[in-house]
């Protein structure tokens, strides 16, 4: 485990400097790693799949208590000097290690077995599109543990109805049962965040949503319904669709009010939209 004095001289041989720009804030407290790995209930026969693993506080917690651990790391620095960091402190797990330097938006895939479980502390200015690029890239992995800004945990686990509830949410939850899994403080990082933290569970969900909709034809709904989302669905979906009235057609077709907004709809609902607009295509409408 690296403690606040093992992170800095780390951090100071390496001549790093947390940066804004990727969102850097390094975890420097033992406990919280651990509580990290408890709750993502990480297993013996897991292949992780850790994000921005920074100077490897977390990695050496999850080499602990996986089989296997991949990391992504963007930065030039904090990339070459991880392998180094796990061989020098967790030697005999070494071999199950495994570096991937690249931007994790672009990563399509990953050394070694498929992964099973992410678990990892975003860099809080692009957690939210890492989280799904990565939950669509591989389906594979069945739980999720994320630490992020807790304004972005509380958006990603809101339910319908909630004013928080969007366009995170709903994707969401297109892929898994999400939920708020704790709190965690500013003091644990380096440097100390302005925002508090938060973590999100996320368990992929065992079958697939019922319906011959594609992802991307209900994510389009979902982004046009956000997009002007003091309007009724009738009017936000107007463009979607190709007219106000097009839009209600759709709307009745699929059981949901033109006049709901799209903050009360669940993913489901959203899901019926789009079938709708292609029964309703298909059918020469």
């Amino acid at each position: 485990m690296l403690g606040p004095a093992d992170v800095r001289e780390l951090a100071a041989a390496l001549g790093v400097r947390p940066t804004k720009q990727r969102g850097q804030n390094f975890v420097i407290d033992a406990n919280t790693v651990r509580r990290i790995v408890r709750t993502a209930d990480v297993r013996p026969d897991d292949v992780v799949v850790e994000v921005g693993p920074g100077l490897g506080s977390l990695t050496l917690a999850l080499l602990e208590a996986a089989d296997r651990v991949v990391a992504v790391e963007i930065d030039d620095t904090l990339a070459g000097a991880l392998p180094a960091t796990v061989a020098a402190r967790l030697p005999e797990r070494a071999d199950r290690f495994a570096l991937v330097h690249s931007d994790a938006m672009h990563v399509t895939d990953l050394p070694g077995p498929a992964p099973t479980a992410l678990v990892a502390n975003l860099p809080y200015n692009v957690a939210v599109p890492v989280l799904l690029h990565m939950l669509a890239t591989f389906p594979t992995i069945e739980r999720t543990l994320v630490m992020v800004q807790a304004e972005v945990a509380d958006r990603l686990a809101a339910g319908p109805g909630s004013k928080i509830y969007g366009v995170p949410s709903v994707k969401a939850a297109w892929y898994a049962e999400v939920k708020r899994a704790g709190a965690i403080g500013r003091n644990v990082f380096w440097p100390a965040p302005n925002v508090d933290s938060g973590l999100v569970s996320l368990v992929r969900r065992s079958h697939p949503l019922p319906t011959t909709a594609s992802r991307d034809e209900v994510f389009a709904v979902v982004d046009a319904a956000f997009a002007q989302r003091r309007k009724t669905l009738r009017a936000a979906l107007a463009g979607w669709a190709g007219s106000a009235a097009a839009a209600e057609t759709v709307l009745t077709a699929a059981g949901v009010s033109p006049q709901a907004r799209g903050e009360s709809l669940t993913v489901e609902q959203f899901a019926a939209i789009a079938e709708a607009r292609q029964r309703i295509k298909g059918a020469g409408a």
